[in-house]
């Protein structure tokens, strides 16, 4: 029966060693050292949650981690990459979730050696519990070693990108409608920019994805079983395809941006048509009658006694005849 790890700072989400038969028995961090200096296939694997500075000191002095993995582990504005420190070698990876109906990004941060998994999570990202107890359901795959569990959480990072990439999707078709109705709205084409923008800032954070996968797989000397290579080629499908699908939208997003400012400028365009069409049609009645505005004496048509009929006769059918024909042009 395993003895109750002491109690740890909430920062640590999981401090577990797993044996060769992927058996889980929580540890502390004093004790992380103690589990590797003995060589019976045994790995560790930690999990924190935005951690202090002395907390990432004190697992590089339990890992023998470097000193640059350290100080990116630090600051939570890391590019997505991969490097390797001698037998560790560090993962940055951008993490994305719906918080109150916007898109928040946060970063994970992995350390993965021959015998231990560090993540350290940062900002808006989902816990990898439910990575953890899945492998645990599956001793025999857990007891593969550190580099499954990496894979796990990597294609769990994914997956969540993946409903992110569908709801952009429904807002897209929502707001064609929107695109195509006839009144113009200010807050259609300020939909269409949150949207575009925030694809931009979700290919940031999977493009690189691409990368860091296909080095872990192409990579002799990142340690990658070749038992395991292909559930990350699996990892990799599945985030070429949400890049893709980004890809795409982004694409549509510009179009839908291109078109709905097309039909606004041809609707003021028909606008401003009717409105030629109008005061044509008025320029008509208006030139004739400000002839009677000039003070003239001797105009004949003045002492006709049907003058005045006539004048009213003459306005109509000019204006008439251009209604007419503005009305077959489409001006009205």
């Amino acid at each position: 029966m395993n003895e109750p790890a002491p109690l740890a700072p909430a920062c640590i989400v999981n401090c577990a060693a797993y044996d060769t038969a992927g058996t889980r028995r929580d540890i502390s961090l004093d004790a992380i050292s103690d589990v590797l200096a003995v060589d019976d296939g045994s790995f560790v694997w930690v999990g924190l949650y935005e951690p202090e500075d002395a907390l990432l000191d004190k697992l590089q002095e339990e890992f023998g981690l470097h000193d640059l993995a350290i100080e990116d582990a630090q600051h939570a504005h890391q590019r997505p990459k991969i490097e390797v420190f001698g037998s560790t070698f560090f993962i940055a990876a951008h993490t994305a979730q719906h918080v109150e109906d916007h898109v928040r990004f946060g970063e994970t941060h992995i350390f993965i050696g021959a015998r231990f998994l560090v993540t350290v999570r940062h900002g808006a990202s989902l816990s990898y519990t439910p990575v953890r107890q899945r492998l645990e359901r599956d001793p025999e795959m857990l007891a593969k070693g550190p580099s499954v569990a990496l894979h796990a959480v990597l294609d769990y990072i994914v997956d969540n990108y993946q409903p992110i990439v569908s709801d952009f999707e429904t807002e897209l078709d929502a707001l064609e409608q929107d695109i195509f109705a006839e009144a113009y709205s200010r807050d259609t084409i300020a939909r269409l920019y949150h949207l575009r923008k925030e694809l931009t800032r979700m290919r940031m954070a999977v493009a690189p994805m691409q990368d860091i996968l296909s080095q872990l797989i192409r990579t002799p000397a990142l340690g990658i079983p070749d038992e395991v290579k292909p559930y990350f080629r699996d990892v990799l499908d599945h985030v070429a395809r949400v890049g893709d699908t980004i890809d795409t939208q982004r694409e549509m997003v510009a179009a839908a941006m291109s078109v709905y400012l097309s039909l606004v400028t041809v609707a003021q365009g028909e606008i401003v048509k009717r409105l030629a069409g109008w005061a044509a049609l008025l320029a008509a009645p208006t030139l004739i009658t400000s002839w009677y505005g000039m003070n003239f004496r001797h105009m004949p048509e003045l002492e006709g006694r049907y003058s005045y009929l006539g004048v009213i006769a003459f306005i109509a059918l000019t204006s008439l005849l251009l209604y007419r024909t503005l009305r077959k042009a489409r001006w009205l």
